[in-house]
């Protein structure tokens, strides 16, 4: 981790979230120098140990505070961008919620740098712009890009923003379009919410949909690894200054699957499934995202376990949490 270490001081957006705090941790144990920006929209800070201890500095404010951003980034050198919405639902009801937190929020992040001359950049975009892409396992390369939700409409536009700004303003940058990262902290998750579901009634869940949907799912710990592995590699004067890396898993699980999985682990038997919406389960909705993790795999990383020893995993650390065992 010397070689991460010598990249700081970082500025970490979103950085006391679900991947954003596990990011942090692996940084402080580099005995690296962090600052963390975040809202705290979702009422929990992850990181706040890391922070009374002096470890970190934390700022507790909004993107959309355009000189805060600029104050708070002052004196680090590489940016780690994770901030913005993480609940793609909530777009239907608040059509703004992509715009302002994944558009306008990155272009402050972007101004900031480009005025104090900071760089490079991770962002971290998701499978959700492939939209309902015709080649599977979707490879970087794939087009036209044709988002499905706004959540994934404003991560393709952060990509455009990083790349124009990369051209025009000599910045560096690796949008790494992420699988599903799962594990104990999250927040956002099919996990989660049928886990919700079953315990109010455990002899009947609602499933959004029919089931056969099938993702990329890692485990948060492996996701971090393959970011940190990655900004040691693809920096060198030779490489891009702007480049799109797929990091997950090369296996998939339905959502099926993550149900029988969660049945064993909570001992339920005899529920009955009640299916709704449709093969999409609401408007927005990527029934099936299967990323082409080839090109990071010739990088040097790979996942170390599949979709669904990740889901089993990541169920009873969730199970652990809600249980109050660490």
């Amino acid at each position: 981790m010397s070689e991460i270490k010598s990249l700081g001081p970082f500025f970490v957006t979103g950085g006391a979230g679900f991947i954003g705090s596990v990011l942090v941790d692996r940084l402080v144990d580099a005995g690296c120098e962090v600052t963390v920006y975040d809202n705290l929209c979702r009422g929990i800070n992850w990181v706040e140990p890391h922070a009374r201890s002096g470890r970190i500095t934390f700022v507790e404010a909004d993107l959309l505070d355009r000189d805060r951003v600029a104050q708070a980034m002052a004196g680090t050198k590489f940016v780690w961008h994770l901030g913005g919405n993480t609940d793609i639902p909530a777009g239907l009801k608040n059509t703004e919620l992509d715009i302002k937190h994944a558009v306008v929020a990155t272009y402050h992040v972007l101004e900031a740098m480009r005025r104090h001359g900071i760089g490079p950049i991770v962002f971290t975009s998701s499978g959700a712009v492939y939209g309902r892409a015709t080649v599977s396992p979707s490879p970087e390369t794939y087009g036209p890009l044709m988002p499905l939700s706004l959540y994934g409409a404003g991560k393709l536009a952060c990509e455009g923003m990083i790349s124009a700004y990369c051209e025009m303003f000599h910045l560096r940058a690796r949008i790494v379009r992420l699988g599903n990262a799962i594990g104990a902290r999250m927040g956002h998750s099919c996990i989660c919410d049928f886990v919700k579901k079953l315990s109010k009634n455990p002899r009947e869940m609602e499933i959004l949909g029919d089931g056969s949907g099938a993702k990329n799912y890692f485990l948060v710990d492996e996701c971090v690894d393959g970011m940190l592995h990655l900004v040691t590699r693809v920096f060198s004067p030779q490489d891009p200054a702007c480049d799109i890396i797929n990091v997950g898993t090369s296996s998939s699980a339905s959502v099926m699957t993550i149900v029988r999985i969660l049945l064993e682990e909570m001992g339920l038997k005899d529920v009955r499934f009640r299916y709704t919406g449709g093969a999409e389960g609401w408007p927005g909705d990527q029934a099936t995202v299967y990323l082409d993790v080839r090109k990071v795999n010739a990088l040097g990383w790979s996942a170390k376990l599949t979709s669904e020893d990740a889901i089993r995993v990541a169920i009873q650390q969730y199970l652990n949490v809600l249980a109050g065992v660490h």
